[in-house]
């Protein structure tokens, strides 16, 4: 990836509403790009397919980016909000060039973002994305305006949700949920319709929250990111299980009748070893990226399973699983990659299968999730000024060197910045619990000198 690049990060564009980048201009002017980029020779497949969830913002953009899309001659499908996965899958579905999806994931509503997939239904990779990158910034020869015949339309897709749903029933083989009570916690979110409904087709009890979005309180202490309220239904209802998704709808966080936490690695763990169980875990390996536990490292081994490590992001797990040809992966943030199913994370997919392992094996979450043992951690999300490269800090890179000869084998350290929003993240992992703390301390003192 470029290390000039101004406008993607991570995760496609993602910023400030209404503030550069993400303005109806930029969204104009990659309409334009993506149509460029990505148009093919036949008119047949010359089409887009637009999602969104359901921040105020996205009527902005979307209209901007159907406006820059069209003049280049592309016609595009709305198909209003869904879920990240759900725009993935149908843009390979419905023979589409290209699909987009306007979400900002776990971010607060003030923000938003582009992010874009293609033709087989995966994000694109770095080289594409620079080019559609320097169309947006104009490095790229634009050519002449189409002439008023050959502008594209734009429609509705009035089935777009009923498709979603009928793919996630099957790719979970209909299993039959009669009996289970489970919570979903919507976030006010793109699935705030259809993951309840769901459920409930395959005879689930379900207890639904943050399910009335209205523009601004998506991820407003709830979902993904505030799990906590699905613990309290959970056992306010006496559920089987919690189900958290986030914004986007791409990834969720378990919730067992306990009403305890499960973790993402143990998560990735249990379905791991269950997929090696059904002798469906591709080399024997596991995907993930540097913010995984060791404990999940040192636990998989007991069960022959490999784990390979990726920078963070999803789309870096996907990389790798398509390089090697591997079958699962995610992140702990819960993301879950079933490659077999979808080609990307997908969390209400994810949930249905981990229902199933539980139906099949007769076997609680809290169960299945037992013996997958975790380091104590400490992570530190610290809003920054700005963001020098890491190297160029001496006082930081100082005091990681000494950090390493201090932990051995017995801890780590990862600091990096977020891709997504003004901050530095620093995690700590050690076996004794106090050293995390003490750690965390010192690099933060260190980090608010240097950067402020």
């Amino acid at each position: 990836m470029s290390e000039q690049r101004k406008l993607f990060g991570t995760d496609g564009i993602r910023g400030r509403v209404n503030e550069y980048p993400i303005t109806p201009e930029v969204a104009l002017s990659m309409g334009r790009a993506v149509a460029r980029v990505l148009r093919t020779s036949g008119k047949m497949r010359n089409r887009v397919l637009i999602g969104k969830d359901t921040r105020v913002s996205g009527y902005m953009l979307e209209t901007a980016l159907t406006s820059g899309l069209v003049s280049m001659g592309m016609d595009v499908l709305l198909v209003g909000p869904l879920p990240t996965p759900a725009v993935a899958h149908l843009t390979k579905s419905m023979g589409a060039a290209a699909g987009v999806m306007i979400t900002a994931s776990h971010n607060p509503f003030q923000d938003n973002g582009l992010k874009v997939f293609g033709p087989d239904g995966y994000k694109l990779n770095d080289e594409l994305e620079d080019l559609i990158e320097r169309h947006i910034l104009g490095e790229e020869s634009e050519g002449k305006p189409l002439p008023p015949e050959r502008i594209g339309k734009a429609w509705r897709i009035d089935d777009a949700r009923g498709r979603y749903i009928e793919y996630a029933k099957h790719t979970a083989d209909n299993i039959p949920l009669h009996g289970l009570k489970v919570v979903v916690d919507c976030g006010n979110g793109a699935a705030y319709s259809i993951a309840p409904l769901i459920f409930r087709e395959l005879g689930a009890e379900v207890v639904v929250t943050a399910d009335q979005p209205d523009g601004m309180n998506i991820n407003e202490g709830c979902g993904a990111l505030h799990p906590e309220r699905a613990s309290e239904l959970v056992l306010e209802h006496n559920a089987d299980l919690g189900v958290s998704l986030d914004g986007d709808a791409d990834r969720v966080i378990f919730t067992d009748a306990n009403g305890e936490l499960v973790g993402g690695d143990r998560v990735l763990g249990m379905c791991a070893v269950g997929l090696k169980e059904q002798g469906r875990l591709m080399g024997d390996t596991l995907v993930t990226t540097v913010m995984s536990n060791l404990g999940l490292t040192e636990t998989l081994k007991g069960h022959g399973i490999a784990v390979e490590q990726v920078a963070v992001g999803d789309r870096h797990v996907i990389e790798r699983i398509r390089e090697k040809g591997y079958s699962f992966g995610g992140e702990n943030s819960g993301h879950l990659i079933f490659a077999d199913h979808a080609t990307t994370g997908d969390g209400i997919l994810s949930a249905l299968l981990v229902l199933r392992m539980m139906r099949e094996k007769g076997a609680t979450l809290a169960q299945l999730s037992s013996g997958f043992r975790e380091y104590p951690s400490v992570l530190s999300n610290m809003p920054v000024a700005a963001k020098p490269r890491l190297e160029t800090l001496e006082k930081l890179q100082a005091l990681m060197k000494e950090a390493d000869a201090a932990f051995g084998d017995i801890g780590r350290h990862l600091i990096r910045y977020s891709g997504t929003e003004k901050k530095i993240r620093v995690l700590v992992e050690h076996k004794d619990a106090d050293e995390c703390r003490l750690w965390v301390e010192r690099f933060e003192d260190v980090i608010r000198g240097e950067i402020g």
